[in-house]
């Protein structure tokens, strides 16, 4: 069997093996250490050979953890799928076996190695274009991060704030709220009582980051000469892009700033106010808000909160992030939004960390704009003009697939589910797809577009747990869609936002005619406006 073949190979041979591979990658890693990716940390020259010592000894460690995972990966897929017809029934079955135990060696690698590798395996588990069995296998990383020895972080505190805890605040409570992969956040009173949430970074860090993703670089280059359909350039490099802007908090906390400005005179929507004085690049201190997560259904139904209004109001805020402002949060899972049971509507959404962010180019989001109104008429010539100047023109067809749950031949109304025939017409394309072609979709597609198409992801499983019918994110995705195609002028024309009687919440109503809209689309996207306007939050789930 293939399991056995590679279990034979000499366990004394296998360490020595990956011990040489990692001590080639820490020379790698040291080589380039003052050169290319230094100058986007400038603060991690090594200045000293004791420092230089010891980060040549971290990276012979965890690289080579990360290679003999990798090295056990690639031999368990090329041994168990040999000589098999991929487009067979077992090659498939067996593929799923090698998915499975793949990912759970995956989730071992980061559990042992720690830091970026667990936001690595939590940017895996949130992307819908892998396959389930790392999803759900490296999905348990959420909320999985042991928190640091506080002297270590009291450290941290006092080196960048310059003085004593006693001095800057007038209690701090040593136990973590909470504790992520790269920070732990502490809840702390000011000298003047004020509640405030202190987010602090952990030591060493920064020196981690040029270990870690020199070494991913190096395996996914391994990966792709031994597998050459098998490209993650394009994983590593997204996944460096939203690391270094979340090491930065001064960024996160400009990043709070803007959004707090563009969502300001909406009671509905809360987000902590940054004190500046308390605040460097490594440690951050805001607002305290008390809320529980947003997926927590026991605390909704216990505070008489509608699972379904709170869906609706999520969904309705990043629409609004994406359409209209073209400035996403990228990392909306459970534990950065909380409901807070005090708001005009019986609660408020409060948005945390705000580290990893993308700002829209302003053609791609008019693009995105017009694919969702192509996508609601399933105007067939618009989406292949729209994913042409997306450089993803040979993969048009399975767009309405990915965002609407129908073909570009279907029959059946927005939100419902494919008929037996579409999905048996769907199955059998996909299953002509190989891994060569879906990393080639992967590697076509516009950062922008991958950032949108995780935080989707995230969203629709926040939705799914709070039993939201699919209609309420397609119908609001196409409403915020429409304004977000019209002139400034015409949106202060064709929108009216109302305060008061509505309990806070901003009411929207079209005036279609004023977006240029033919006759049958003017038809069609009233009728589905109308609907989303109608409350369809309150429906039973029937589509995903």
């Amino acid at each position: 069997m293939a399991r056995s073949r590679c279990s034979r190979f000499p366990a004394m041979a296998k360490a020595s093996l990956s011990l040489l591979a990692g001590a080639g990658v820490a020379a790698a890693i040291v080589g380039r250490a003052d050169s290319d990716l230094l100058p986007s940390f400038p603060d991690l020259s090594l200045s000293t050979p004791a420092e230089k010592i010891g980060f040549v000894a971290e990276g012979v460690v965890r690289s080579s953890r990360a290679l003999y995972s990798i090295t056990f990966v690639v031999a368990d897929y090329k041994y168990s799928l040999w000589g098999l017809d991929s487009q067979s029934e077992e090659y498939r079955s067996k593929r799923s076996e090698v998915h499975l135990r793949s990912a759970k060696r995956m989730l071992k690698l980061c559990e042992t190695n720690k830091g970026f590798y667990v936001k690595a395996g939590q940017f895996v588990s949130s992307l819908r274009q892998v396959p389930k069995e790392y999803s759900s296998t490296l999905s348990t990383l959420q909320d999985n991060t042991v928190p640091c020895d506080f002297k270590d972080i009291k450290e941290v505190i006092v080196k960048n704030l310059g003085k004593d805890l006693s001095e800057l605040f007038y209690s701090f409570d040593e136990n973590p709220i909470a504790a992520a992969s790269i920070a732990q956040v502490h809840h702390a009173l000011l000298r003047d009582y004020q509640e405030v949430a202190v987010k602090v970074q952990y030591p060493g860090l920064r020196q981690r980051l040029t270990i870690d993703i020199t070494t991913m670089s190096i395996l996914s280059d391994s990966v792709a000469w031994i597998f050459p359909e098998y490209k993650l350039e394009w994983m590593v490099s997204e996944f460096e892009r939203s690391l270094s802007s979340e090491l930065d908090f001064i960024q996160e906390a400009e990043n709070a700033e803007r959004t707090a400005r563009n969502f300001r005179g909406q009671k509905t929507i809360k987000v902590p106010q940054i004190f500046w004085d308390l605040t460097t690049s490594q440690v951050l201190t805001m607002q305290f808000f008390h809320g529980h997560k947003v997926d927590d259904l026991e605390f909704l139904k216990g505070s008489g909160i509608d699972p379904g209004k709170v869906a609706k109001a999520l969904i309705e805020m990043f629409s609004e992030m994406i359409f209209i402002h073209g400035f996403v949060h990228g990392d909306p899972h459970p534990g950065n939004i909380l409901v807070s049971p005090e708001g005009p509507r019986g609660f408020s959404l409060v948005i945390l960390d705000h580290g990893i962010y993308r700002e829209l180019d302003e053609s791609f989001r008019l693009d995105y704009c017009q694919l969702w109104k192509a996508l609601i008429l399933l105007d067939v010539d618009k989406i292949k003009k729209i994913s042409e100047r997306f450089g993803m023109g040979k993969y048009a067809r399975y767009f309405p697939v990915i965002f609407t749950g129908r073909t570009m031949e279907s029959k059946s109304a927005l939100g419902k589910q494919m008929s037996d025939e579409e999905k048996r017409k769907l199955k059998q394309d996909l299953r002509a797809l190989n891994m060569s072609e879906i990393s080639s979709f992967m590697e076509s597609m516009p950062s922008d577009f991958l950032t949108i198409l995780r935080t989707d992801g995230l969203l629709r499983s926040i939705m799914g747990k709070l039993a939201a019918s699919g209609r309420v994110r397609l119908l609001t995705y196409a409403k915020y869609a429409l304004y977000g195609l019209a002139t400034k002028d015409q949106k202060e024309n064709a929108y009216e936002n109302t305060y008061g009687k509505q309990g806070g919440h901003r009411v929207i109503h079209l005036k279609l005619a004023d977006f240029g809209v033919d006759s049958a689309c003017l038809i069609w996207t009233s009728f589905v406006v109308h609907l989303v306007e109608s409350g369809l939050s309150g429906f039973k789930k029937d589509a995903s």
